[in-house]
């Protein structure tokens, strides 16, 4: 309250005109009535702000319903990550173009049956991680557009007596189940025919009952997440003929006589087998290997971060046939907490001998076995990345007759650090093309080195490299060096194509001559200032160039060197977009045209550059000074002095009913409350003071109750005290009283020091209050109480004159 007294105290000493008063109490009200609109109404205006597409993104705004204001032209609604615990009927009504409806990770619990009575055409809800505790088939009914359902994470544990989902004919993908979901009933899927996706989260999943799934004709991607194997046989069972991708998350493989529960599986016609998260000891993975080799169709199968409880003592013999169909086995992030007395796998050898694409990544495998190896006699692909291979071990890995069909090897991120090594343990692999090695530790290498005859890519990035030397084969097509520590290029390559230089330390241009044939080339962040025209004599054939992030000196030159000169038809040389955003070289892929640039143009990085640092220097300087001598008081102060010019001086002798206005520092309410008032208004005779929590009239707005106190006052009092001038609103209180009740030099200001105040505590920017104090009379409160009698007859005569 002190706060809004004393910064209303100029407008109250100086009264405005009829109109500028006017406008501030349509300001005030429009601000109380926006404060007072319904929240709806302001979170839903707040909210909707959608682009040209129609996408509105009301997301993590803290909504508690869905906003009002939904027009028919809104296609997309994001929702997501509020506070929403119900949708009610009429929340959706008028989005009758809705196409996506995103309402995850809300609290709802709750829906209206005819809440989505109006999205006919709506294609993607998502419903995902809130409250609801039953599915109700009514909530879908309307929604025969919709292909994506989103359902899980919520609190129910069953879909119901019947289908919740049966008039979902177009439904494309379902995902559904939580932590509380229990059971699957028959006729829980009636009504759906095809789901490109389904998956179910059934961490507790504890009964299903037969013939549930087997509505759906056919499944392209079946993810189900459970612990129990007799839950899991059971889904297997009814997905036999429909389930193209098993995905299978969560389960433990760790008994076997309940595996043997899986054998069903051996009449599956799914293509494709997911294995993530799941657990594995030596005792299970014959059973299920054997299971794998049954499958008519399977071609592919993936194990993604699970473990295995072993180290590949298999001593049950497999008795399956080989898998005529079986050619992919991705492996990832296997954990094997034994890895280094993992065995040599002589059990499987004879499954592998069809397998065209294997990949074994981060599992650190540091061996690969000589007969394991020379058992891969179809493999195409190999894939060891982020392992644990060094060069002796690819050696043994690599050995003669090992992997005679593989096309590409990738061996990057393992510890290989002898180049020519490598290229001797990969010499006798004739059809080996693509090479990959990078992340390795290479360092120097050295002048020759042996490589597979038909070598055509060949990835070294991020190996150390120094400098290249002639142990790079003279084969390749494509060559990648980036980020090593190249000062120059100046191989004899006259095959390749393309060449990566990204992230060295080259000065000058690879020696063109040396690669007549490339026609891309990426020698972005390195450390180039220029091209000449000999530099680029003989790149006729470049159609491609990365140039970007470099030290060009003179751009301009550069560009129309490129156009007249180099031949170049594709080119991104990397300039700033703010001036060259018309040149066709500003993109990569884009064709060299007639391009006419100006000095200015050539420089104006440069200059938007230094406009930029000079005006954000003079800001900031601006902005010190400001803060040091207090510009922004002065600018207040010399708008306050210019509206008080305009103002009468005084309001008319009759409507003057108070002796004073008191203004003072609620910290001293005390003593003017319970000391100063008894003493001044049981005076005889007495005055009569106008203190705010007192005589303000109720209901009436604070700004009119201050002007017309001030006003209707002889005399303004204030009592200063180290609270009154340190607070900032007594400091906002001085601002705008300070050209009125000082400069015009009148006796309408009454000092009363309530206490001590040092001079340094006073504002500097305050001279004039500092000029009266030292001038002027004013009246200080004395301590001892033999003198106080005398303070309050100078207080009354002060009041009086």
């Amino acid at each position: 309250m002190n706060h809004i007294l004393s910064s209303c105290l100029y407008i109250s000493k100086f009264r405005q005109n009829k109109t500028t008063m006017h406008t501030w109490k349509v300001w005030v009200i429009y601000i109380v009535l926006a404060a007072h609109l319904p929240e709806e109404q302001a979170l839903g205006q707040a909210c909707l702000s959608c682009d040209a597409t129609q996408s509105c993104n009301c997301s993590s705004m803290g909504l508690d319903f869905i906003p009002s204001g939904l027009t028919g032209k809104i296609t997309v609604l994001n929702l997501a990550h509020n506070r929403i615990k119900l949708i009610r009927a009429h929340d959706l009504q008028q989005a009758v173009n809705l196409r996506a409806l995103l309402l995850q990770s809300n609290q709802i619990s709750s829906i209206d049956e005819d809440s989505f009575a109006s999205q006919g055409k709506l294609e993607l809800l998502d419903l995902s991680n809130n409250s609801l505790a039953h599915l109700s088939p009514v909530w879908f009914g309307p929604l025969f557009s919709l292909q994506h359902l989103r359902i899980q994470g919520n609190s129910y544990s069953d879909l119901g007596e019947s289908s919740p989902f049966s008039s979902l004919r177009n439904l494309n993908s379902l995902h559904l189940g939580n932590p509380h979901f229990s059971i699957i009933r028959q006729g829980n899927f009636e009504g759906i025919p095809f789901l490109n996706m389904l998956k179910i989260d059934g961490g507790n999943l504890s009964q299903y009952e037969p013939g549930s799934l087997k509505s759906i004709r056919k499944i392209n991607h079946m993810i189900i997440s459970v612990r129990r194997i007799d839950v899991f046989s059971a889904v297997i069972r009814d997905l036999l003929h429909s389930a193209i991708w098993l995905d299978v998350r969560k389960l433990a493989f760790s008994v076997p006589e309940k595996i043997q529960l899986l054998r069903i599986m051996s009449s599956s016609f799914a293509k494709k087998i997911s294995l993530k998260q799941c657990l594995f000891t030596d005792a299970t993975v014959p059973v299920i290997v054997s299971i794998l080799e049954g499958m008519p169709r399977l071609m592919e199968v993936e194990m993604k971060d699970c473990t295995l409880l072993g180290t590949g003592q298999w001593y049950t013999q497999i008795h399956a046939k080989q898998s005529q169909s079986l050619r992919v086995l991705t492996i990832e992030n296997l954990s094997i907490e034994e890895f280094y007395l993992f065995t040599d796998l002589q059990s499987v050898l004879n499954l592998l001998s069809l397998f065209r694409r294997v990949t074994v990544e981060n599992t650190k495998v540091f061996l690969v076995p000589c007969k394991l190896s020379q058992q891969l006699l179809s493999l195409e692909y190999l894939d060891l990345s982020a392992n644990l291979l060094g060069d002796q071990s690819l050696e043994h890995s690599a050995c003669q007759g090992a992997w005679p069909s593989l096309q590409t090897l990738n061996l990057s991120q393992n510890s290989l650090s002898d180049l020519e090594m490598t290229g001797r343990s990969l010499f006798h692999l004739r059809n080996l093309t693509l090479l990959d090695i990078s992340e390795n530790n290479f360092g120097e290498i050295p002048d020759v080195c042996k490589w597979p005859a038909n070598l055509k890519y060949l990835n070294l990035s991020s190996t150390q490299i120094p400098k290249l030397t002639r142990c790079i084969p003279t084969t390749l097509e494509v060559l990648d060096v980036s980020a090593n520590n190249l000062q120059d290029f100046g191989l004899q390559l006259p095959n390749l194509k393309e060449l990566y230089l990204t992230e060295n330390h080259l000065k000058t241009l690879p020696e063109a001559a040396g690669i007549p044939n490339l026609v891309a080339m990426s020698i972005s962040r390195n450390k180039l200032n220029s091209f000449s025209k000999e530099e680029f004599e003989s790149f006729k054939q470049m159609e491609l160039l990365d140039a970007s992030a470099n030290n060009f000196i003179c751009s301009c030159k550069f560009l129309s060197f490129l156009q007249r000169e180099a031949g170049i038809t594709q080119a991104l040389v990397g300039w700033p977009e703010s001036y060259i955003c018309d040149s066709p070289l500003a993109v990569r892929g884009a064709q060299v045209g007639s391009v006419r640039l100006s000095l200015m143009e050539c420089h104006r990085s440069f200059l938007v550059s230094l406009i930029c640092i000079l005006t954000f220097l003079f800001i900031l300087i601006l902005v010190v000074i400001g803060y040091k001598y207090h510009a922004v008081w002065y600018m207040r102060m010399t708008w306050a002095w210019l509206q008080a010019k305009r103002k009468p001086k005084r309001a008319p002798a009759k409507d003057v009913c108070y002796d004073a206005f008191v203004s003072y520092s609620e910290n001293d309410s005390n003593w003017v409350e319970n000391i100063m008032v008894q003493q001044l208004e049981q005076a005889c005779p007495p005055f009569r003071l106008c203190l705010h929590k007192r005589d303000f009239v109720p209901g009436k707005w604070i700004v009119d109750n201050i002007i017309d106190s001030i006003e209707k006052s002889h005399k303004t009092l204030f009592v200063l005290s180290e609270h009154f001038v340190q607070s900032e609103w007594c400091k906002y209180e001085l601002d705008f009283s300070h050209f009125r009740l000082f400069d015009e030099n009148n006796d309408a200001a009454i000092l009363l020091l309530l206490e001590p105040i040092q001079s340094q505590a006073i504002p500097k920017r305050f001279c004039k209050l500092r000029k009266i104090m030292n001038t002027k009379t004013y009246l200080e409160w004395p301590p001892d109480e033999e003198q106080q009698p005398m303070f309050w007859e100078n207080l009354k005569a002060a009041l009086k004159a």
